[in-house]
């Protein structure tokens, strides 16, 4: 391990699922009973944006009862001890990372708690409901106003901040992601290219287990302390 400074950590789903949110497939495609294409496209806000704020008002109160789990805590702990470099790129949209202690962290795919003003371009953090259209507090536009999420059929946030690390890493682990969504199911194989060691945590082998050159299976609240213990002990 010694060799090791520079490290990525990717997380997914699998790292919220054991503290109460659901995994995005969960159900056979669908997500809290909607179908991703109902809820999570710029084509369905068009179409019935009453639907898809309704839809995110309730994950946004939901998220906000729920509490990070040990392998968020984990997670923020190597992020305060460890001394080399050190990026958590989370494709997770809760503030469990943050609640947990994280700073060293990145929300590729934005984040249930902020609002994305479509007048002005303005981010600022959200908490309340959006269904009624509440002004734009920076612009003062009326009903401008979106989930700061990136749904599908979207760029993700700071892919150039992303690649950058990943250029540099000489560890990059993903834990709990299921390897079927890009940008972020390639990410293992361009650290593999740069050099990296790849190390996947996830409860059973992902899309894209065979690129890495470890894999670990199990409940990201074992496995993340676990690694984590290792890595500092």
């Amino acid at each position: 391990m010694s060799l090791i400074q520079n490290i990525v950590i990717l997380t997914g789903a699998g790292v919220s699922a054991e503290s109460g949110i659901d995994t995005f497939r969960d159900g056979g495609g669908l997500w809290e009973q909607h179908r991703v294409e109902d809820v999570a496209t710029p084509e369905a806000f068009a179409r019935d944006p009453d639907l898809v704020l309704r839809f995110y008002d309730m994950r946004r109160e939901a998220i906000q009862t729920k509490e990070p789990n040990a392998a968020h805590v984990a997670l923020a702990r190597l992020d305060a001890e460890w001394p080399g470099e050190l990026l958590i790129v989370t494709q997770n949209v809760d503030d469990l990372h943050e609640r947990a202690g994280a700073k060293r962290l990145l929300h590729m795919h934005g984040e249930h708690l902020n609002a994305w003003c479509t007048v002005c371009d303005a981010r600022m953090p959200w908490s309340g409901p959006l269904l009624d259209r509440p002004a734009c507090p920076v612009c003062g536009a009326s009903g401008s106003l979106r989930p700061d999420i990136v749904w599908f059929g979207e760029m993700p946030y700071r892919m150039d901040e992303i690649y950058h690390a990943l250029n540099r890493a000489d560890l990059f682990v993903s834990i709990g992601t299921s390897g079927a969504v890009y940008p972020a199911a390639g990410f293992v194989r361009e650290a593999r290219a740069s050099g990296a060691r790849t190390l996947e945590l996830n409860m059973e082998p992902s899309q894209g287990s065979y690129w890495f050159s470890e894999a670990r299976h199990g409940p990201a609240t074992q496995l993340v302390p676990q690694w984590v213990e290792e890595m500092l002990g």
